[in-house]
């Protein structure tokens, strides 16, 4: 396979939230980390893709994906990644632009915690990432992103591995402009959509901008 525009990547966790279908996006590639292949068979889409451990994995669901095509990476148990990180790194080495993560809730606490943080990963720092976690969407901002919310909606700026400096905001009810949002520091917490798109804007630093009621009346 060449290199790809758009890759959606299946976590583990709880299976996506009823409104995930209609949110995915059209992707050449499609990946599941480990028992994710589980929620992308459930969303109905066939896996180019599986990696990771194969710990939790449901073997007739591995048997079926690879009876259709698809390839599989296996790993150690023993390894330095999360499966979702592996599978992340797999979709960006086959030239992904864009990578929609899919899942990733749900479990242990410090998984779900690891999944967020790693959006942003210095990995990824030449691709596009977003996820859709439960009801949430979540866009990784390195520099400039366009938001989808609707009118009232909350929308929260995260900064992650450091401060995120020159924050801008358009179209959201409380602006920044060029502000320093620190790490720890709830200043970028519950603004809220003034119409359906927003932009936000950062000089330097990365941030996480949730949307958490994004599948509400979708």
């Amino acid at each position: 396979m060449g290199p790809v525009s758009t890759a959606l990547v299946f976590a583990g966790g709880d299976p996506p939230a009823e409104h995930v279908r209609r949110h995915l996006v059209a992707a050449e590639l499609v990946i599941a980390a480990d028992s994710g292949l589980a929620h992308a068979r459930a969303v109905g889409l066939p896996v180019d893709l599986v990696v990771g451990d194969l710990d939790s994995v449901v073997a007739a669901d591995l048997d079926a994906a690879v009876a259709a095509g698809a390839a599989v990476e296996s790993h150690p148990a023993a390894k330095d990644a999360t499966d979702l990180e592996l599978a992340l790194l797999a979709a960006r080495d086959r030239g992904a632009g864009d990578i929609v993560v899919v899942g990733g809730h749900g479990g242990r606490l410090d998984h779900f915690l690891a999944n967020l943080l790693l959006l942003a990963t210095p990995a990824l720092a030449g691709v596009r990432v977003s996820a859709l976690i439960g009801d949430a969407e979540v866009t990784v901002v390195r520099d400039h992103a366009e938001l989808s919310g609707a009118p009232g909606a909350h929308c929260s700026l995260l900064p992650v591995g450091g401060p995120a400096e020159g924050v801008r905001t358009e179209r959201l009810r409380f602006p920044l402009v060029r502000e320093t949002l620190f790490p720890g520091s709830t200043r970028g917490v519950s603004n809220e959509f003034v119409v359906a798109t927003a932009t936000v804007t950062v000089d330097r630093g990365v941030l996480l901008a949730v949307v958490p009621e994004a599948g509400e009346g979708s």
